[in-house]
């Protein structure tokens, strides 16, 4: 008696776990959507592909993966647009697989392939996967999985950058003040914790550079509850001291004339402030900056 219906299925190369990926994902389409059971086994077909995915990335506990492999899917997943394909299917992906992606987005965004991190450059030549991304915390369905490939991107100083200077960061000061505390907590770690705080010469030049142009005054209010992050920090780097010190008589004017109205709300706001402008004329003062 054969026994062969119980051997396991042959694992997939890394070609052909590729497309069986975009195919399960564009299975995902508005019609299948509208219905529960075609949903369902799309869903299904996503899931065990994603899990194949996981398993190639970082083996199954058991085996090591091959880096060969590796390095094969992380150029296929490049190559056939899996990447934008993904971020654009996961309002319409369930729970598990959504924690299945997050898993393999980590590790292919690490990945080197040769010299290079082929999946950020992949993102750097298509920046507009990263406001889709930000804009995920709209959508407490998908934001706290967003959030964390958000902030696995923040890693990387070019994408930092792009989210920086894009109008996508003004989105923030609306994200850390949701009703919903759990997105709000992850877009503030994901504003403060990393964005603000892994580039921080970058982000100091951001500051510095933009201050003037906040059209609202909440922006610029909520601007320098970030600023004060910076200068009142009493380990700051080199590089943000002096770009304060550099900058410090265009701050402290700045400074002079932003106030946030009446109220004792107010007076919290001025003592800040005061303490803050102490901060950068007694950094202007030091001996390697005085004229």
């Amino acid at each position: 008696m054969s026994f062969s219906f119980f051997k396991p299925s042959k694992p997939k190369t890394p070609p052909e776990l590729v497309k069986a990926i975009r195919e399960s994902l564009l299975a995902l389409d508005s019609k299948t959507v509208a219905e529960v059971k075609a949903l369902e086994k799309a869903l299904e077909e996503v899931e065990k592909n994603f899990l194949a995915m996981r398993q190639m990335l970082s083996g199954d506990g058991e085996v090591e993966p091959n880096m060969d492999q590796v390095s094969q899917l992380t150029l296929e997943i490049c190559k056939e647009d899996i990447i934008s394909l993904v971020i654009h299917k996961l309002p319409s992906l369930g729970w598990e697989a959504r924690k299945g992606l997050v898993h393999c987005w980590c590790i292919l965004l690490r990945q080197m392939v040769g010299p290079s991190h082929c999946c950020v450059e992949y993102l750097e030549n298509h920046l507009e996967l990263l406001d889709f991304l930000v804009v995920c915390y709209d959508n407490k369905e998908i934001a706290l999985h967003c959030g964390i490939m958000l902030r696995e991107c923040i890693k990387y100083p070019n994408l930092a950058k792009y989210i920086l200077e894009s109008t996508s960061f003004e989105l923030f000061f609306k994200y850390v003040e949701l009703p919903n505390f759990d997105v709000a907590s992850d877009a503030f770690a994901t504003f403060k914790q990393d964005l603000l705080t892994k580039h921080p010469t970058a982000v100091s030049e951001f500051l510095t550079s933009h201050y003037e142009e906040d059209s609202s005054k909440n922006i610029q209010i909520s601007a320098f509850h970030i600023f004060k992050i910076f200068v009142a920090n009493p380990n700051k780097p080199w590089e943000i001291i002096l770009i304060l010190a550099k900058n410090h008589e265009k701050l402290l004017d700045l400074l002079h004339n932003l106030s946030v109205g009446k109220g004792t709300e107010d007076e919290q706001f001025e003592e800040e402030k005061d303490l803050i402008i102490k901060e950068i004329d007694r950094i202007s003062r030091l001996p390697n900056f005085v004229r």
